[in-house]
This record gives C-alpha cells, sequence and structure tokens, in this order.
C-alpha cells in the first residue's frame, strides 16, 4: 500500500548519500518511529534538501526527502521580444542587473543594461593586471565589470534573510545558464569560481538573444528627469532613454550615490559594515569541524560561523566552504 505524498527528514552517513536502498532504508525507517506506513514500491524517494550535520560525531548528511507524485520540473525560456516593447534602462550587470534584465524580459519589457566595466573576458585580463604589476583599472577590477564583484569571489549563493520568500526560482535560472543542478538541493549553494564566469556570460547572452541591449565601458553619470519623473539616464554624451530606470550599481559604485543626492533625490544610509579576510588552512578547519573524521572523498571542505552580540553592534564572522572535493556520491539526484 502506497503511502500518502509526504516530506520527511532523515541521516545517512557520507558515502551513503548517493545509495537509493539505503535512503528507502532510512525513511522507512523513521516512518515507523512515526508510526506511519512504510513506502510502496511504486514510491521513489527524492532529496529536495541536503545539509550536513557535524554537531558530533560521526558526521552525517541530513536529508530532506519526499516521495509520491514527482512535479514536474520547471523549464525556463525567455522568448524573443517585439520591436516594439517597451524599454527600461538598468545601470549595473552585477547579480541584481542581471536578473532584473531577465525579469523584464519575462514582462514583455526590453532591458537596456548600462555596465561602467567590461565583459568577463576582457575584465580577467585587467585582473591580471592588477596581481602581477599593480595597475588597476578604475572601472574594471574586481568590483566593477560584467557579473559584479562576486565573479570572481567563489560563487556562494547563501544568505542569511528569511523576508524575501522562496529564491528557488533564482537558483532554477542559474540552472539555465549553466550552474550545477544539485544548487538545488544543496543548503549552501555554491557555483564555483571556475564556473560562474560562464554562467554570467550565459546569463547576458540570453538577454542579448531575446532583444535586450547591454552596453559596457558605459558608466552613468546622470539622471533624465521629465515632468517629476525619471525617463533614462546620462552616460557622458550619450542619453538612454526608458519607461523607467533600475539602479543595480551595488554598494562600491559611491559616485552614483554622490549622482543621487546632487539630483535631489532621497537617500537613505544602511547600517555600516566592515568587512576583513581571514585565511585558515583549509585542512585545519575540517580537522576541527568534522571532528578528525576522514574527508577526502566522504565530505565536502567544510564551513563554519560564528555570532556576538554586544552593545549596539553584531559581529558575524564566517567562513564559506572554499570548493567541493570531487566525491561523486555526494551528489545526491535532484
Amino acid at each position: 500500500m502506497s503511502s500518502s505524498s509526504s516530506q520527511i527528514q532523515v541521516r545517512v552517513l557520507p558515502e551513503e548519500v548517493g545509495d537509493p536502498e539505503v535512503l528507502r532504508a532510512a525513511v522507512n525507517r523513521q516512518l515507523r518511529k512515526q508510526g506511519k506506513a512504510p513506502l510502496g514500491q511504486e514510491d521513489e524517494p527524492r532529496i529536495l534538501r541536503q545539509s550536513w550535520d557535524a554537531r558530533r560525531r560521526p558526521v552525517q548528511a541530513q536529508l530532506l526527502v519526499d516521495w509520491g507524485e514527482e512535479k514536474v520540473p520547471s523549464t525556463w525560456s525567455w522568448s524573443k521580444l517585439p520591436d516594439d516593447a517597451p524599454s527600461v534602462v538598468v545601470v549595473g550587470a552585477g547579480p541584481a542587473g542581471l536578473y532584473a534584465a531577465l525579469e523584464c524580459i519575462q514582462l514583455g519589457v526590453r532591458p537596456v543594461v548600462l555596465e561602467r566595466g567590461k565583459d568577463v573576458r576582457a575584465r580577467r585580463r585587467d585582473l591580471a593586471k592588477l596581481n602581477r604589476e599593480h595597475l588597476v583599472n578604475p572601472e574594471s577590477n574586481y568590483c566593477f565589470g560584467e557579473g559584479g564583484a562576486g565573479t570572481y569571489s567563489d560563487g556562494k549563493l547563501y544568505t542569511r534573510s528569511k523576508k524575501r520568500g522562496d529564491i528557488r526560482e533564482a537558483l532554477e535560472w542559474l540552472v539555465a545558464h549553466g550552474a550545477d543542478p544539485h544548487i538545488l538541493v544543496e543548503s549552501h549553494p555554491h557555483i564555483g569560481t571556475n564556473r560562474l564566469p560562464a554562467v554570467v556570460t550565459a546569463m547576458r547572452e540570453t538577454v542579448e538573444a531575446s532583444g535586450g541591449v547591454v552596453h559596457f565601458d558605459t558608466r552613468v553619470t546622470g539622471l533624465v528627469r521629465e515632468k517629476g519623473r525619471c525617463a533614462g539616464v546620462k552616460a557622458g554624451d550619450h542619453i538612454f532613454r526608458g519607461e523607467a530606470v533600475v539602479l543595480a550599481t551595488g554598494h562600491s559604485a559611491r559616485d552614483v550615490f554622490h549622482m543621487m543626492v546632487e539630483e535631489g533625490l532621497e537617500v537613505e544610509a544602511k547600517p555600516f559594515a566592515l568587512g576583513v579576510r581571514v585565511e585558515h588552512p583549509q585542512g585545519w578547519v575540517d580537522e576541527v569541524q568534522y571532528h578528525g573524521e576522514t574527508v577526502e572523498c566522504r565530505l565536502p571542505a567544510t564551513a563554519w560561523c560564528a555570532k556576538w552580540r554586544g552593545a549596539g553592534c553584531t559581529v558575524f564572522a564566517c567562513a564559506l566552504e572554499a570548493s567541493w572535493r570531487r566525491a561523486p556520491h555526494l551528489l545526491a539526484k535532484s
């Protein structure tokens, strides 16, 4: 007799994550503890979410599993816009700008994306000069350029915010552009620096193939205001008009904040935040977090996070995983 479609949490050892028989046995064991019927022969358990419980030995994979009627996976496509589609100006080609552009296309609006930096390939050459010759291009560096600051910083996809709702659609769009489908399952999704530039490029190519426009080396210097509304932006001697303007410039474009103040717009400061980089040997972190257990080909590179709250301030100290070791059995089917 088939168990009704439901969800349940189970724990298995790292080397057992990819074993369907072990997963079925773990689900049935947990169902028995809850006084419920076991899975039927036609029920295929599926992993919805995977995290790691390293609070004590042995370290275990914590899995959220469901079964029953499988939901049809979402398939995303961005259709070609008609010639008369209205336009919206998007300032910045970082994550916010690229997602805004893709959302515009879904709504039948043509995005005109303006990025002060260069595309991923040209930007990589500027970064090489910065690292080897200490020559900084003020418009194309670790902060500015296609993909934003995160393009060359591991591609971690994690937020502590709980108020923005379900982020699965955002992850699915990344998968649609070449990210590993396993990010849909991981509790702390991670694309990887080696893969993220290609994903960013694919997102921009989707924008262009759908009729959107992307301009690199185009720094916005002012707003075009007509009849009490923002009708476009100025970029040097050029003017770009649209039905609306989306400022997706990130926190490093200080000149944009000065411009907004000069234009008479209301600008509200966020709480001050300071970030520093502290590096640890990955082997030492693994040794501490995993209580000395064997890591190679069993467990992912680990992470740690600490929080301290004092009088009038809060300090977060986080180190997310540096990279996944090649352990095929850890990549649970989504």
